[in-house]
């Protein structure tokens, strides 16, 4: 959970995949800030999902199909040509029946305290600018116009800017986050919650609080998201969307496993995944909100909304 604080001993990784590596080879290959220190060892193997040319969902659709290669797993796992593979990704999906991801997956890389990490405020942001103008500018085509009598939202996993339109505002936009003194620097609040989701991801609010639910940049970090998305489905009025955005870029030592081992389409599936099993909600969708690919960082949202009843 991080669009908070950065730490500046520790590695903010572009994970751009160009073939599968192992975590310590990327590790290895990776470059480090001048004086920043070696990363701890893992305290326990991870589980690497990409064989050698082939996408996660593709291995998936493997063992989902008792080892025979199924074509109908993803309807799209290949992209065409001129179309982002996110977006392609959760067309027409047949999911497997049980929930595909083992407790491992969930594991990550420093399992220090998350507290500590984020106890020190940093005022940064974590993606460019022009990431950021382009997330604005969705959120100013699907949040509810400014001031509408009524509406609650919750920015999930919060820090100094939300990256809300200018001049936004609610009666109720509550931020959770990590660290207090950045939130209580973001302007567009009107109330803040401190508190840890890797620890309690019970969220504190009565059922169907909220119209919308908002996550920048910290999907990645969350080890009990299939816990978060059922309190999420709960406290969203029926009808209510989440939005989940993400790039390529993440603290890499705190994000987990199954992050690390895949790139972004397969990102756009795993958050998919996390809306499906969770129950609840309408079929997710993945946009490709990136400002100019190759050159500047990527921007995909996966979004849903929960169902009427």
């Amino acid at each position: 959970m991080a669009t908070l604080a950065t730490r500046p001993d520790l590695l903010l990784v572009a994970l751009r995949r160009s073939r599968p590596r192992t975590l310590r080879a990327r590790a290895a290959a990776a470059p480090r800030a001048r004086g920043a220190p070696v990363p701890p060892r893992a305290t326990r193997p991870r589980r690497v999902f990409l064989g050698l040319g082939a996408a996660f969902v593709d291995q998936l659709a493997y063992m989902a199909s008792s080892g025979v290669p199924s074509r109908s797993f993803v309807a799209a796992a290949r992209p065409r040509q001129g179309v982002s593979p996110v977006e392609e990704i959760l067309k027409n999906v047949e999911w497997p029946d049980e929930f595909p991801f083992k407790p491992d997956d969930f594991s990550r890389f420093d399992e220090s305290s998350d507290t500590v990490f984020y106890s020190a405020p940093r005022f940064v942001t974590h993606i460019d600018d022009q990431a950021i103008r382009a997330l604005t500018k969705y959120y100013s085509q699907v949040l509810p116009p400014s001031n509408t009598p009524g509406v609650a939202i919750l920015d999930m996993c919060s820090s100094w800017v939300s990256h809300y339109p200018p001049g936004y505002g609610q009666e109720k936009i509550v931020g959770m986050g990590m660290n207090e003194d950045e939130l209580k620097k973001n302007p567009v609040l009107t109330e803040y919650v401190v508190q840890d989701l890797n620890l309690n991801p019970k969220l504190p609010f009565e059922d169907n609080t909220f119209d919308v639910i908002t996550n920048v940049v910290s999907i990645d970090y969350l080890n009990k998201p299939m816990d978060v998305f059922k309190e999420m489905r709960r406290i969203l009025k029926p009808s209510g969307l989440a939005i989940m955005s993400f790039s390529n870029r993440c603290f890499w030592t705190k994000a987990i496993s199954i992050w690390t081992s895949t790139g972004d389409a397969d990102h756009a599936w795993i958050v998919g995944a996390y809306f499906h099993y969770a129950g609840g909600f309408e079929a997710p969708e993945a946009v490709d909100i990136s400002p100019n690919p190759g050159q500047t960082d990527p921007m995909y949202i996966v979004c849903s909304r929960k169902k009427l009843a």
